[in-house]
């Protein structure tokens, strides 16, 4: 029995604009290894993970196979701030060994059985190393070419050949999962999601995962004049989102009484937005007690009556927390595209009884004006309302 080459499996991890940060690198590295380390701990595999310059390695223990190798990669390739992950083969520091490592992994290939196009691509971060990048191209690519007969096409390949040498290894490999890019959750610090059971906030909550916030979901409910559906929505969306971050919290408000005082203020028209502006105070009250930097929303410009520039203004008149709102130039086919990459959108599509539709005037006002807004806060005393929401709120824990 001919002893395999390609020694022993592990997943290597290409960084994104992390290596842009200058003097900050260090700080960002920290924090996605963390990360890495955090969302690896279900699987129950006890990795090594070591840094080198602009790659992260995840060694297995010593007997673990292609299998555990493919979970981690699998695992990983849900944390932001990875650009490749890739499922490699850790083997010997030397020219022949290479060699033989990378015709064995072509050779097990689909592609090779197909008589795919092929090229090898190496990389020297060892300068000790006998063999230059290309050199060591013209090796194992002409082997290859020799013992399957395979052409060989530099410009489009249709198999690549991934040759990596390192300080104390060389890593070999053929394929790679696409990360999500971005910064490491909790680099950015932290912010509030007002999270509806709609298709927009899940996608909006993702896009600053990706920015480096962590962040909790607040949802508004319609009880008591609504059932728990919208809950239960929201509670599925954040299982859903959690596996970008861990950790996740969600916050109920029970909102309906607070509805209907708007609902009986008198002013119809002015009615969603005096609502909206409602859950933004409350939102900062939130915040401010679990020491969360920012509000997030997933509005978008001009996409409902409410997200007209005239009423996004009178919004962000009603707090002083910025309202980071990523998806504000996304128009819906878009928004509906990534929801449906993130897993979320069949979620959203589900039925439910939203809070927002015991305030649906038959004509909505699209240039809401900020005074007539106070006054109708200053009748609901608004400033308490908020406090009193905010301490009515009930957490549900993942």
């Amino acid at each position: 029995m001919t002893m395999s080459a390609l020694g022993e499996p592990c997943v290597l991890l290409k960084l994104g604009e992390i290596v842009l940060k200058g003097k900050n690198r260090e700080l960002f590295e920290r924090r996605l290894i963390g990360n890495i380390r955090e969302a690896l701990k279900p699987l129950g595999t006890k990795v090594e993970v070591r840094r080198r310059h602009g790659v992260i390695a995840i060694f297995l223990p010593q007997g673990a196979g292609a299998e555990q190798a493919a979970a981690v990669a699998e695992r990983v390739a849900d944390v932001p701030g990875l650009v490749w992950i890739h499922r490699a083969w850790r083997v010997a520091k030397d020219p022949e060994t290479v060699l033989k490592a990378g015709l064995e992994l072509v050779g097990e290939s689909e592609e090779a059985k197909r008589g795919a196009r092929f090229a090898v691509r190496s990389r020297r971060r060892d300068k000790r190393f006998p063999l230059r990048s290309n050199e060591l191209d013209r090796l194992v690519g002409g082997a290859i070419n020799d013992e399957y007969n395979l052409p060989v096409d530099l410009r489009n390949p249709e198999l690549t050949v991934f040759i990596e040498v390192d300080r104390d290894e060389v890593f070999v490999f053929t394929d790679g999962i696409p990360g999500q890019g971005g910064l490491p959750v909790g680099s950015s610090g932290r912010a509030l999601v007002l999270m509806s059971g709609g298709i927009d906030s899940p996608v909006a909550a993702y896009r600053m995962m990706r920015r480096g916030l962590h962040v909790d979901f607040l949802h508004f409910s319609g009880i008591p004049f609504t059932t728990s559906e919208s809950i239960y929505k929201a509670y599925a969306l954040v299982r859903k989102l959690d596996r970008f971050q861990g950790g996740s919290r969600l916050w109920v408000v029970p909102f309906g009484k607070a509805q209907q005082s708007i609902r009986t203020s008198g002013q119809d028209r002015l009615a969603v937005i005096a609502q909206r502006r409602l859950m933004l105070k409350t939102a900062e009250e939130v915040a401010h007690r679990i020491r969360a930097a920012a509000l997030i929303t997933g509005d978008a410009l001009g996409q409902v009556s409410s997200q007209t520039l005239t009423n996004i203004t009178a919004q962000d008149n009603a707090v002083e927390l910025p309202i980071l709102r990523p998806l504000v130039g996304w128009d819906k086919t878009e928004i509906m595209a990534e929801a449906r990459r993130l897993g979320t959108l069949e979620i959203s599509e589900l039925p439910d009884e939203d809070c927002c539709s015991l305030l649906a005037p038959k004509r909505a006002e699209t240039r809401a004006r900020i005074d007539d807004l106070k006054q109708i806060e200053k009748r609901l005393d608004a400033e308490e309302l908020c406090v009193q929401l905010a301490d009515s709120i009930q957490e549900y824990t993942l």
